[in-house]
């Protein structure tokens, strides 16, 4: 008994009954609540069923596009993360007076190679950079790679992935609705010069998005707060409808061509770290379309062969009907060229395509390429183009044409050729010449488009008076090339007959599309294809038809001037202002006679005297003027050889008398006193003091001054400013009196001295002394001519000049 006490004792301390069981339980069950409750509840992943569904609408193409809720989201392949696109970002449409008047509809504001990558729960977009490369087997290209880290445009958080987890999709809408700065239309300029303080994401929103088989398309509507925009001031605000272009690039580049800086061309570049020599190697690549022959087979033997992808512009559908014409021949007349390539059918221009035959057709989207036909007051015209980095291959080019651009081809078509062209001398110009003008305006910028920069060595190529003959000018027109600025033939005289006064494509334009164009069998990289375009290069060395000489700024070459033609400067300036004289006297003839109005007079009056100045600047290029030719060591002669010491001294006597002598027939009363009542003389002083603050520029007297280091026979800096100085100031050898003109012009020159005396540099060359010299035997002669002045102006002008010597020579008294 006492056993079994025993038992049922450790047995219930063992056991505990149901209701402790239950309030155990009970505690545990509480517990655990309070646990999930504190827990943070999972989100609820968004599927792509709530995403795409029978309410979304899709586009499907490079990426498929799907609309749902307001919200756009692209669903991205995982085969296209690393792979290198394009982005493109264009102005759509603009307010007026943006810019100033050089940016229009169309105009391309970034080019950017972009890549899609994963990390973690995020897809990147990143900027890929090709200003260095290395094969990614070399060591080095580790370094590469640490060196020039690729920017993250933007990190869209990943929302979901497809059905069968092959792609990825993220929400594409606050990026295309934000103010994201590496695809603004907006760039930091105009913030600047607008004073733009934000962008009002209540009105700015995505317009579309399209998805191509090899592009997406995006169109933005962008608003912004602005203190002082272009136009509608009172509504402080800029809104730009912004075009995004996002291309696929070739799979395969294609095999770039070595730049060569004696044939022009853009280029793209990079530094190559995967040469072995002590060095980087620095490679610029031409920019060209990719142009492959259908039959290679028959190509190599020399049979013209039409290209598997010929070059396509469409016109924009804005385009006037009656010019229409006109634009497709300026870009059909490259097709004769190409055929020096061994091409037909190269390149062509269609008419813009009906909504029937092509209901995608848009200037914006990067698989056409248009000429854009745009209302703006501007005169110019532009051929710009976007090109793949890698290689320099043309995808994709929109040529400019504005508005207004006739308006000054008419004016200066009457202008330099209205002397010996009688169908010149009107404001309505034949409907076949205005054409023509057109027609190689565009053949231009198409020449750009094709990878041609402007070639001003073209115009240089001729003899001057072969410009007056018309075989001549009607074979190889009045410049080598159309890529130089020569518009028209303001050489021809009266009475010369046949004379082509309009531009047209020539030999060098040939040439160069030939040299960078033509395939080169068997040649299975770019340095394989040296030795032959080497070879083409040398045939033409001697010929200036085959010269190319670069467009710069502050240029030292005056055989590579703008606006000029034939060889000889002098010479031509000489015809062409023999020319000018004879339109001045007829000027009203010609326009406010016809019109009873004085606006056209004073237009063309004004765009006259800039001719006049672009004749004198030719010359002045002379003096200091040093020829550049770019060659190889294998060639002769040197780079750079000076003008000679008599071409030189020959363009000082003709600017003494053509341009510091008051040119009077410039200012004729029946048109000055019809147009303005004041400004006569200060007009003229700024057109004579372009040259005279050319001469007396730094660079030039540099030059000058050099020329002492390596020739024997020079015109010196010291003879130059001599020369000028005894021409400026000839009264003062005798007992005449200065005209206002002349008086204003001196005063020029001292100031101009002066300025030279406090230029950089200036106190550690000859420089100082040259001006100090000249100053004193100045100072000297208006001190002795003062003495001797006729008329009262004329001693105190000559009075004031010593004065303003003496403040420069010891500005402490």
């Amino acid at each position: 008994m006492k056993r079994l006490l025993l038992v049922a004792l450790i047995c219930s301390m063992a056991i505990p009954s149901e209701a402790t069981a239950q309030r155990r339980k009970s505690k545990r069950n509480k517990k655990n609540q309070t646990t999930q409750t504190n827990k943070p509840k999972p989100k609820k992943k968004n599927g792509y069923a709530s995403i795409v569904n029978k309410n979304t609408k899709t586009d499907k193409g490079l990426f498929d596009v799907h609309e749902t809720k307001g919200k756009y989201y692209y669903e991205i392949p995982d085969s296209f993360l690393g792979t290198e696109m394009l982005l493109v970002t264009r102005l759509k449409e603009i307010p007026g007076g943006l810019g100033g008047g050089y940016v229009n509809a169309g105009s391309k504001v970034n080019t950017q190679v972009v890549v899609w990558e994963k990390f973690k729960n995020k897809l990147l977009l990143k900027v890929r950079s090709y200003n260095a490369v290395a094969d990614d087997s070399l060591p080095i290209y580790k370094s590469v790679k640490a060196n020039n880290l690729e920017p993250i445009i933007y990190a869209f958080p990943i929302k979901t992935v497809n059905k069968d987890s092959t792609a990825t999709l993220v929400d594409v809408t606050k990026f295309f609705s934000s103010d994201v700065k590496a695809i603004t239309g907006i760039p930091a300029s105009f913030r600047r010069r607008y004073k733009v303080r934000r962008l009002d994401a209540s009105r700015s929103f995505i317009n579309s998005i399209k998805s191509y088989p090899k592009n997406i398309e995006v169109v933005q509507d962008f608003t912004f707060d602005a203190d002082t925009p272009p136009s509608n001031r009172s509504s402080n605000t800029i809104t730009v409808r912004v075009n995004q272009s996002m291309i696929l690039l070739p799979e395969k580049p294609m095999m770039p061509r070595l730049f060569d800086a004696r044939v022009g061309y853009f280029t793209v570049g990079t530094v190559d770290y995967n040469s072995e020599k002590l060095k980087a190697d620095s490679k610029r690549y031409i920019r060209r379309w990719r142009l492959e022959p259908k039959d290679p087979a028959a190509y190599a033997r020399g049979e013209l062969v039409e290209p598997v992808k010929p070059i396509v512009y469409y016109l924009d559908p804005a385009t006037p009907e009656k010019l229409r014409k006109y634009i497709k021949q300026g870009v059909d007349d490259w097709q004769k060229v190409f055929e020096t390539a061994g091409f037909k059918n190269a390149i062509m221009a269609k008419y813009p395509p009906t909504k029937e035959e092509d209901p995608e057709f848009s200037p914006e989207d990067i698989r056409y390429s248009v000429i854009r036909y745009v209302a703006s007051t501007t005169r110019n015209a532009v051929g710009p183009s976007v090109s793949d980095p890698r290689s320099g291959e043309i995808i994709e080019s929109d040529i400019i044409w504005y508005h207004n651009h006739l308006r000054s081809y008419r004016n200066r078509y009457l202008l330099e050729t209205g002397a010996a062209n009688p169908s010149a001398r009107t404001l309505d110009t034949p409907d076949k010449e205005i054409g023509d003008m057109m027609r190689m305006v565009i053949a231009h910028e198409v020449g750009h488009a094709l990878g041609l920069p402007h070639n001003m060595a073209a115009s240089y190529a001729y003899p001057v008076d072969s410009l007056r003959s018309g075989p001549f000018t009607q074979k190889y027109g009045i410049a080598a090339s159309i890529m130089d600025y020569a518009r028209y033939n303001y050489i021809a005289q009266p009475g010369d007959k046949g004379i082509r006064f309009i531009r047209q494509l020539g030999p060098y334009d040939h040439y160069s599309i030939n040299w960078g164009y033509r395939v080169i069998p068997n040649a299975t990289t770019p340095e394989d294809e040296v030795k032959t375009l080497d070879k083409w290069i040398a045939a033409k060395a001697d010929d200036p038809k085959y010269l190319f000489g670069v467009q710069r700024r502050g240029a030292f070459d005056p055989a590579s001037q703008t606006e000029g033609i034939g060889n000889d400067q002098v010479k031509a300036s000489t015809y062409g202002v023999k020319n000018l004289k004879y339109v001045a006297q007829n000027l009203s003839k010609w326009t406010s006679d016809q019109t009873n109005n004085y606006g056209d007079l004073n237009e063309l009056y004004g765009e006259l005297l800039g001719v006049w100045s672009r004749y004198a600047g030719h010359v002045t290029g002379n003096i200091g003027g040093i020829y550049e030719r770019n060659k190889k060591p294998e060639q002769n002669g040197d780079v750079y050889v000076n003008v000679s010491k008599t071409k030189q001294k020959e363009s000082m006597n003709w600017l003494q008398k053509n341009v510091f002598t008051t040119q009077k027939w410039l200012m004729p009363k029946n048109i000055l006193k019809n147009i303005n009542h004041t400004g006569y003389a200060q007009r003229m002083l700024r057109l004579q003091n372009r040259q005279l603050y050319s001469l007396l520029s730094g660079g030039r007297l540099e030059r000058m001054m050099n020329a002492e280091t390596t020739e024997t026979n020079y015109y010196s800096a010291v003879d130059m400013v001599r020369d000028l100085r005894r021409g400026i100031f000839s009264e003062t050898a005798g007992q005449r009196n200065v005209d206002v003109f002349r008086r204003n012009l001196q005063k020029s020159f001292i100031e101009r001295m002066g300025t030279l005396m406090t230029t950089r540099g200036a106190q550690n060359s000859d420089l100082v002394s040259i001006v100090r010299g000249e100053l004193n035997v100045l100072k000297s002669q208006l001190r002795t001519a003062s003495n001797r002045a006729v008329n009262r102006i004329t001693k105190y002008h000559y009075r004031d000049g010593v004065a303003r010597i003496d403040a420069i020579l010891d500005p402490k008294k």
